[in-house]
């Protein structure tokens, strides 16, 4: 019955603190964990929790060092396939999902229905200590952080604390001198995506010696 479902998209199970709904009951369960918190699987080693085995498994390969998925435009390595999928575009521009009201493209088809919450407003992802809505639950993962103010992501460089693992990937670019984001323009690679959409605004305005940052135009910033 469950297998069937595949065919007839039918989705019996809904949530009742958003509009996302599931075939099978298991997977409501294990959804329903985003929004009440609970993280039963926990990592021995740092102490970590995730609301799914598999992700305590795909975060113990960090500890472990195992890199499994390489990319085949670069060789870099990765512990999750989620994250060398990710990882992937950002050699190429191709931005097939589009926004209906707005035209806005996306690399991926995650990116373009949490962007649609800002034309419907919806907010599922709730802070249990403050009731602040958010449109994304990385949103609401880094927004919790501001309740403790605790820092144990560590550079193992410099010492630095962070409140996330992605603060922390971007900080040690700086010592690696790593620049995954590439313009497609003139090849010039930057540390963050950010930066990176920063610049695509030297080509936009029809410049090659300034650059717009945070809707000013600069000859210096470092995005540049």
């Amino acid at each position: 019955m469950s297998h069937q479902r595949i065919h007839t998209e039918e989705r019996p199970f809904s949530c009742s603190h958003c509009t996302k709904s599931f075939r099978r009951s298991s997977q409501l369960w294990t959804h329903q964990r985003v929004h009440t918190g609970e993280k039963p699987f926990t990592c021995t080693v740092c102490g970590k929790g995730f609301t799914q085995l598999s992700s305590l498994q795909a975060h113990q390969r960090v500890h472990a060092g195992e890199r499994l998925f390489t990319c085949s435009v670069c060789e870099k390595r990765f512990t999750q396939l989620s994250s060398l999928l990710r990882h992937k575009v950002t050699h190429t521009n191709e931005r097939p999902f589009k926004c209906t009201d707005c035209g806005s493209g996306f690399k991926r088809a995650s990116d373009l229905r949490d962007h649609q919450r800002i034309h419907t407003g919806e907010r599922p992802f709730t802070c249990s200590i403050c009731r602040k809505g958010f449109t994304q639950l990385s949103n609401l993962l880094r927004h919790n952080l501001t309740h403790t103010q605790e820092k144990s992501f560590k550079c193992s460089d410099c010492g630095s604390g962070f409140r996330s693992s992605q603060e922390l990937r971007i900080h040690q670019r700086i010592h690696t001198e790593e620049r995954p984001f590439s313009c497609s323009h003139c090849t010039k690679g930057f540390r963050t995506s950010s930066n990176l959409w920063a610049h695509h605004q030297v080509h936009t305005l029809g410049g090659s010696s300034t650059c717009s940052v945070g809707g000013r135009v600069s000859l210096s910033h470092p995005a540049c």
